[in-house]
């Protein structure tokens, strides 16, 4: 199938302009002020006072298959992340079992290839023995290597210098680091426990995954980064403290040390947890809101590369246990374009700025493939936006597999109108198209 936009407001090489936009097949074929109708078989589309930009790419998300298929499914939360316009998304390794050798985590590209409506990759998990799985990873093929150097149990939690040094010196791939110190958290545990016995305030949340327990491992991944020339990706930032630690003296393409802001970090903040509970608990925690102010200004100078979403879908009655069984992770994957467009309603970052934090610099950052831009000859993975329309969040259009959201409630200032993968329309005026346009993403 062929479209034709007509007059929509886009972005192209950083610049907000009205253009008509022709698509054959998977990619983008013409870009001008006016295209003529085209001699094969198209859908002309009217986009007159419309947005249409390139779709979000997601480099962090959770999906729970296979395992934990009774919180969220690759089919249903892949089908959440298209009608939130994002078209690409990179998957985590903490499932069951735990991709962390190279026959699991295929076993999880053609379950991708069978299910899912959006563009995927997925990461193998580093391990504090399988460092022979972490040196074999095709790096045309995988987007990175997963080192939970915080937040995670069993042989996932990599806290154990020798084995960091071990891969850090050795892993010529990217490195994609959750970063809070084990030692730390489990100290201020201690001290809520003892304060509070079993029923700890969930507002402690943030005392306990403190900054401290953020800084001193992100600090402990880009020293060994520095040390060894790794490629270093640090998720989910959620400090401003730990923004000393990154530069934007330098081009995103030439930077060794990357990093990612969560639109949950920019958008709630510590005042909220009496009101929300356990809905925004997420690990690295939200924090006092003086960090998000940072964060926003770390993502519009350039020291924080990227928006990514942390996806992680509980089921509603998990998430209602006390603090110590309650566990952490917000569903967000079907609203961060929304969410970020209302930054941009409100002046706090232009569409410009929304584009290339989610789309060209994810694609800058993890060398894919033709994709990230409105560039003529990449893949078409578009979005169209309605900004004369608002968009109500409530159970009865989410698409999650768990059923709701912490965004229940909120009137965001747009809609997403269309959302096409690959050429092909996925989804469309808030409905899945059943098309599975979704392909495995190349890296350069």
């Amino acid at each position: 199938m062929s479209y034709l936009f007509r007059n929509c407001l886009t972005v192209i090489e950083g610049k907000e302009q009205y253009a008509d936009v022709l698509v054959k097949n998977d990619r983008i074929e013409k870009i001008d002020t006016s295209i003529s109708s085209p001699q094969y078989a198209h859908e002309n589309v009217d986009a007159n006072g419309k947005i249409l930009i390139p779709g979000a790419i997601d480099d962090q998300v959770h999906f729970r298959e296979p395992g934990l298929t009774h919180k969220a499914e690759i089919a249903t939360e892949s089908r959440a992340a298209v009608a939130g316009g994002v078209t690409s998304f990179m998957e985590m390794p903490n499932t069951n079992p735990q991709s962390v050798t190279s026959e699991i985590l295929e076993e999880k590209y053609q379950k991708a290839a069978r299910v899912s409506p959006a563009n995927y990759s997925f990461y193998l998990g580093a391990t504090n023995n399988n460092i022979e799985e972490v040196l074999r990873v095709d790096k045309q093929n995988v987007c990175g290597v997963k080192v939970f150097m915080g937040s995670s149990t069993g042989n996932m939690l990599v806290d154990d210098r020798r084995t960091l040094e071990g891969i850090f010196s050795r892993c010529d791939h990217l490195i994609a680091t959750h970063c809070e110190t084990e030692e730390v958290v489990r100290r201020n545990t201690q001290r809520a426990i003892d304060t509070y016995g079993e029923d700890i305030p969930m507002n402690q949340h943030p005392i306990i995954r403190d900054v401290e327990a953020c800084y001193s491992s992100s600090s402990l991944a880009t020293s060994l980064a520095k040390q060894h020339g790794t490629r270093l990706h640090i998720l989910h930032i959620s400090t401003a403290k730990e923004l000393e630690l990154f530069t934007n003296e330098i081009p995103l393409t030439d930077k060794k040390i990357t990093s990612e802001a969560c639109v949950h970090h920019l958008w709630f903040d510590a005042s909220q947890y009496d009101a929300m509970g356990s809905q925004i608990k997420c690990n690295p925690a939200i924090k006092e809101a003086s960090n998000k102010a940072e964060i926003l200004k770390a993502v519009l100078d350039d020291r924080i590369d990227v928006i990514a979403t942390d996806h992680a879908p509980h089921t509603w009655e998990e998430k209602q246990n006390k603090y110590g069984k309650a566990p952490a992770g917000l569903p967000l994957v079907q609203h961060p374009v929304l969410m970020m467009l209302d930054f941009v309603n409100e002046g706090k970052m232009t569409l410009s700025q929304l584009t290339h934090k989610m789309s060209a610099a994810v694609a800058d950052c993890f060398r894919l493939h033709d994709r990230g831009r409105m560039r003529e000859g990449y893949y078409a993975d578009l979005v169209l936006i309605d900004p004369a329309s608002k968009h109500t969040v409530s159970p009865s259009n989410l698409f999650y597999k768990c059923g709701w959201s912490p965004l229940n409630g909120h009137t965001f200032s747009h809609t997403i109108e269309s959302t096409f993968v690959n050429g092909q329309k996925v989804f469309d005026n808030g409905a899945l198209t059943g098309v599975l346009a979704g392909e495995r993403l190349r890296f350069n």
